[in-house]
């Protein structure tokens, strides 16, 4: 999930997931496969890295998933 702006300065949280596109026109309009659309004060620019550190966030294993894989591999003995 990611946390943008509506115009009027509401915060919204979308399903960076559920993305399909995002277009500026001037404003800049995320279009999610679901159809709906959301018009955000950020740049188009601004919510392709806020997406991109969501990615690099999820994708980044934790200290506490590699102890217990660690510990997985220890008591199965498949180190």
């Amino acid at each position: 999930m990611i946390r943008l702006h509506r115009l009027n300065g509401a915060e919204i949280v979308i399903n960076a997931e559920l993305i399909e596109s995002i277009d500026s026109v001037p404003d800049t309009v995320i279009n999610l496969y679901t159809n709906n659309r959301y018009v955000v004060k950020e740049s188009m620019d601004t919510v392709y890295n806020i997406i991109l550190e969501y990615k690099r966030t999820i994708n980044t294993p934790s200290m506490e998933n590699l102890n217990r894989s660690a510990i997985y591999r220890k008591l199965t003995g498949k180190d």
